[in-house]
């Protein structure tokens, strides 16, 4: 199936797509912020350059979108042009994202992972319920784990 817009356009719409301060990311830099907690944006000292730093609970927060981090959920699906690029960009990304986090878990970090699905579209979290995972992850656990659509899941440490 060839692609509906030209390349110009298929250009321009890719250069659209933030890489910081999305409408997830402040989603949940809002609760973070309500439930009283304090935390760093964007650490660039940090392998992986987390989204959300919280050094009080020697703990990082990323925010990833299920699209360019292969989630297997109902937000994420291969492109039906050009798969094999894709399949490798996409490819990479996931294993550049388990490089850093062992890298952060191997330096004594605890590591969340929220997914887009959590964050938005029919299937998300309600704001009680993404908070309460937050919070239950913050304070009592000491494993990495990760939020999507269905909740918190531990998150094997690498």
């Amino acid at each position: 199936m060839a692609d509906v817009h030209s390349s110009e356009i298929r250009s321009k719409n890719m250069r659209a797509i933030r890489t910081r301060d999305t409408a997830i990311e402040q989603r949940v830099a809002l609760l973070l912020k309500e439930l009283g907690f304090d935390f760093r944006v964007q650490d660039k000292s940090l392998p992986g350059r987390p989204d959300f730093v919280l050094s009080e609970q020697q703990a990082i927060i990323f925010v990833h979108g299920c699209f360019w981090h292969r989630h297997h959920c109902y937000l994420f699906r291969l492109p039906a042009t050009r798969t094999e690029f894709w399949a490798g960009k996409i490819n990479s990304n996931v294993e550049r994202d388990r490089r850093y986090i062992a890298e952060l878990q191997q330096a004594g970090w605890k590591v969340l992972i929220v997914w887009e699905c959590a964050l938005r579209n029919k299937l998300r979290l309600g704001e009680t319920a993404l908070a309460e995972r937050l919070e239950e992850w913050l304070l009592e656990m000491e494993t990495s784990a990760e939020i999507d659509h269905l909740g918190l899941h531990h998150y094997p440490v690498v």
